[in-house]
């Protein structure tokens, strides 16, 4: 990827591009100083503390979930156990029956060559002590392993929608993109699930011809309220309401809000806040800027 190709282009467009939404991008960008986080292509901020979130690096790295604070500070690792880094492509955290989990998604398929993708759902572990840092391993609550109706597809957008027991996917290299979905605590004999197509999406960047890749979805997350979607792109981060009456179809076919440009060289992790306030953003590469975004309204 041209890293600085990129973000050359996002310069040239950040006073062009104001943004059509009460996310305002916080100015003070810490980096995370993990050396072990270099490849980061999935963020999910802790269902327990606020200040705390979860990072999982690209394909052939580590079966790692790092810990890190909001504020950029190393928080230690641990390994989920038993189970392989083929391409994980994105985290979510969620809370369900009260307790809290976490969801990696070994989803990415640059060739969309994969029979089936796997994502591995894990308790969130519990915190290090103050000024320490978490180790060890965690077994998987359970994985789901699958395919998608229609052929393998390439995915670094995976999120939970709580409410109605339901992963949200939206793959990356189709034109447009494609919004799939699956049962998150499937039912009956276990097997090979079928990622059911529910429609088309579009997230747009205005300006075509100068950033690569533009309009590829590179990470996905939803509200805790499940109100709101945010999909980010290597040129920003777009927003995808819904109202109560309405499902992920409807709200993935309406046309999103841009955020202003989030100026990440290349943005592959985004996060909600559980109050919905602010939205954070990872880029790839040795210490990543935390991008924020912050509502001036209060959430969704």
């Amino acid at each position: 990827m041209h890293v600085l190709w990129i973000t050359a282009a996002l310069l040239a467009v950040a006073a062009a591009e104001p943004g059509t939404t009460d996310f305002l991008p916080v100015a003070e960008r810490p980096k995370l100083q993990s050396p072990a986080v270099n490849e980061a292509s999935g963020l999910a901020i802790s269902s327990a503390n606020p200040d705390f979130m979860w990072i999982v690096n690209d394909s052939g790295g580590t079966s790692d979930i790092h810990l890190a604070g909001t504020d950029g500070t190393d928080r230690g690792k641990v390994t989920l156990a038993d189970t392989r880094n083929i391409d994980w492509e994105d985290l979510a955290s969620f809370s369900l029956d009260g307790n809290n989990y976490l969801l990696v998604a070994d989803t990415g398929d640059n060739g969309s060559k994969r029979e089936s993708c796997t994502l591995h759902i894990l308790r969130e572990p519990a915190f290090p002590a103050d000024g320490k840092k978490i180790s060890g391993t965690a077994p998987p609550e359970w994985r789901i392993q699958f395919q998608y109706e229609g052929g393998p597809r390439d995915c670094e957008s995976v999120a939970v929608d709580t409410k109605a027991g339901n992963i949200v996917l939206v793959s990356k290299r189709t034109q447009p993109p494609e919004v799939y979905q699956l049962p998150l605590r499937p039912t009956g004999k276990s097997g090979l699930l079928t990622a059911r197509r529910i429609g088309p999406t579009e997230v747009k960047s205005p300006l075509d011809s100068l950033i690569p890749f533009h309009n590829q979805p590179t990470g996905l997350d939803i509200t805790a309220d499940n109100s709101l979607a945010a999909v980010i792109t290597y040129y920003g981060v777009f927003l995808f309401p819904r109202k109560p009456d309405e499902n992920w179809a409807d709200a993935f076919a309406k046309p999103p809000t841009a955020l202003q440009p989030h100026l990440l060289a290349q943005a592959e992790a985004v996060a909600f806040s559980k109050d919905g306030k602010t939205i954070y953003a990872l880029s790839e590469g040795r210490a990543s800027p935390v991008a924020r975004f912050q509502s001036e309204t209060g959430g969704p």
